[in-house]
């Protein structure tokens, strides 16, 4: 279910270099999760590398490389007063691989392909579940790399176990994965937490009108006491609101200051950066990573989610990594 990593994982993704400590050099692992608990890091690196609920929504395949893309720049940023090690720690990465191996057997022209991708994705729910809600249950905090948004239901369950409850999420993203209750796939992992108990209020930042559905805006309509959104467009084009006082707003709806809640990152709303639905048109690095850094600091957040990264859809994969490490960063720096 969870391959942990060992220091020599770490090695592997680290370029030392001498008079300097990387990153990848200071930060600790652990064997099983009797030693998680017993040590001090605040945050735990997990990584997902699967594609199964990208390709499970029509999408195009590549966040199965994420995670290993990330650690690759992230293992090889300065260890400095900024950036300290002690407060993270890589446990390791979810093992998708009888499910990504059976996911490439199946037939692509076959009835019932997509349906039969949606039976793999519940497979990968139930061990994101488990992993996730181990981590809670300990008071730390998961940053959870690589996959499709299809993990968004695991997060979220995982959390609500732990916790006993359902939990609040702010999702950036151009969509709202907020489709049909059909198979498991990328798109309907909010709307599966929500339906069966686990998401409570939800708010999506960034929402693109180009990209959703008269009924997905009539569904959040009749739920807009728990489900609320800024469109992109409102943001950086009409500009009848600030970014600032974007976050103020979503922070207010989710009272991150008094209630738990989960932050989601897709890639996707990030412009011209490789994912699974790229986008032309979209917030840029510096807001996302203003967005991280603002949200990620309240107590109250319990998890961070960044997602639909697919490196291997980019002539230079390796800025991908580099996109996440930023991210991550911004999150555990000082």
């Amino acid at each position: 279910m969870l391959s942990f990593y060992a220091e020599k994982n770490i090695a592997e993704f680290t370029n030392p270099r001498k008079g300097e400590t990387k990153l990848g050099q200071a930060m600790t692992t652990v064997p099983d999760w009797g030693e998680l608990e017993k040590s001090n890091a605040k945050y735990v690196l997990v990584g997902i590398p699967e594609d199964i609920g990208v390709r499970a929504n029509h999408g195009k395949a590549g966040t199965s490389q994420a995670w290993k893309s990330f650690l690759s720049s992230f293992c090889n940023l300065q260890a400095n007063p900024l950036l300290s090690p002690d407060s993270v720690l890589v446990l390791g990465e979810i093992d998708c691989a009888q499910q990504m191996v059976q996911a490439e057997t199946l037939d692509t022209s076959a009835d019932h392909y997509y349906e039969k991708l949606g039976q793999l994705v519940r497979q990968i729910d139930d061990m994101v579940t488990t992993v996730i809600s181990k981590i809670i249950a300990m008071g730390k905090i998961p940053i959870v790399i690589g996959g499709g948004h299809n993990n968004s239901y695991g997060n979220l369950k995982g959390n609500a176990t732990a916790l006993d409850g359902s939990i609040n999420c702010i999702n950036f993203d151009a969509h709202t994965d907020f489709r049909a209750l059909e198979h498991r796939h990328s798109g309907n992992g909010f709307s599966y937490a929500f339906e069966e108990g686990f998401l409570n209020r939800y708010f999506i930042f960034g929402l693109h009108r180009n990209y959703t559905s008269q009924n997905v805006f009539d569904t959040m309509a009749r739920w807009k006491d728990r489900i609320q959104f800024e469109t992109y467009e409102n943001i950086a084009i009409d500009k009848n609101l600030s970014f600032e006082q974007s976050l103020q707003q979503a922070g207010s709806f989710l009272k991150v200051e008094q209630e738990a809640f989960g932050i989601e990152l897709d890639l996707d709303a990030i412009q011209q950066l490789p994912s699974s639905a790229m986008t032309p048109s979209g917030f840029g690095m510096v807001e996302a990573r203003v967005f991280l850094r603002h949200f990620s600091r309240f107590q109250q957040c319990r998890y961070i989610h960044l997602c639909e990264a697919a490196p291997t859809l980019s002539s230079q994969p390796s800025q991908v990594g580099k996109a996440l490490a930023y991210l991550v960063s911004d999150c555990i720096a000082s």
